[in-house]
């Protein structure tokens, strides 16, 4: 058995247990580094988790396993292997954390602290923010959960707008620096980048998954049909099939909506990232659908009882 990646390469010219155990080793050493959240489906980083990355690296479209052989003709020994293999798998978490929702906004807070003269990013990985009134090395090492408890505190700024392309609209701008602001004075030091976006999806919701609350409109309708939906057995010819109606008449917004008729336009605002006004909108004529379809002959808590089955399969 080879002693090396490198001489187990060079003997059979292809990835085996050597070079794999290597490629563990080397996920570790750059997350532990730089940071990097665990693959989706882990909460925390394992071996499991560092496979996972390997194998997303090795069946990557058009790339694949050819990234180890170019590594391997790039390189004169182990350790020139090692820095080629570490350089990839490095650019690899990036590119990856880039297409998550919280890699996304790490990048805006990003874009926004680095045009502001008042806050300061700090050297080396991974990377960290402070203000610039700073110590240049002052570091935040306490606990994340004070961090979220202090921008719990900021009152009177909430986020209705959120886009994913474009300029990032004033009042979210507004918002997400007061929390910034806050939240770095209350450090005293740089704060890691990744958990200053941690802190603003907790404090904004910014990221949180969708949650089913009791439904009910205006004048109580729909409450007293669904008052029991989570037990309801599902009936494919009467509810189903009505439900299936409704469903295709409903737009996107209105589908997503459709659990959260309890609550105010500020909340599907944020929820359908669109302005106050329009998600009143939609809101109000989501409601009136609904008591117009509910109104016929029928089992209509089945009927609503089977929406919310479809609101569920849609989210998982």
């Amino acid at each position: 058995m080879a002693s090396s990646a490198f001489e187990e390469l060079s003997q059979t010219g292809q990835l085996g247990p050597v070079s794999f155990d290597l490629l563990r080793r080397l996920v570790h050493q750059v997350r532990r580094a730089s940071g990097f959240p665990p693959p989706d489906g882990y909460a925390q980083w394992s071996d499991d988790a560092a496979y996972d990355v390997i194998t997303a690296l090795l069946t990557r479209e058009g790339e694949g396993r050819k990234f180890v052989t170019g590594c391997f003709t790039l390189a004169a020994d182990d350790a020139s292997l090692e820095r080629l293999f570490l350089a990839t798998i490095k650019n690899f978490l990036i590119d990856q954390a880039k297409k998550t929702p919280r890699g996304k906004l790490r990048r805006r807070i990003a874009r926004l602290m680095s045009e502001d003269s008042a806050y300061r990013k700090g050297a080396g990985s991974p990377p960290r923010w402070a203000l610039a009134e700073h110590a240049a090395d002052a570091v935040w090492q306490g606990d994340l959960d004070d961090l979220v408890a202090q921008a719990a505190r900021v009152t009177g700024v909430g986020i209705t707008r959120w886009n994913h392309s474009g300029p990032t609209p004033g009042q979210t701008v507004h918002a997400l620096k007061s929390v910034l602001l806050c939240v770095l004075q209350y450090a005293q030091g740089a704060v890691r980048e990744e958990d200053l976006a941690k802190v603003l999806e907790a404090r904004f919701e910014l990221l949180a998954p969708a949650r089913f609350a009791a439904l009910y409109a205006d004048e109580g309708t729909v409450s007293e049909l669904v008052e029991q939906h989570a037990a309801a057995a599902p009936d494919p010819v009467g509810g189903d099939g009505m439900a299936e109606d409704i469903w295709q008449r409903l737009s996107p917004n209105e589908r997503l909506l459709l659990p959260y008729l309890d609550e105010d336009a500020h909340h599907a605002a944020q929820l359908l990232e669109i302005r106050q006004g329009h998600a009143a909108a939609v809101l109000s004529n989501l409601k009136t659908k609904l008591r117009k379809a509910l109104s016929t002959e029928g089992d209509r808590q089945a009927v609503m009882a089977a929406l919310l089955r479809r609101c569920g399969a849609a989210a998982a």
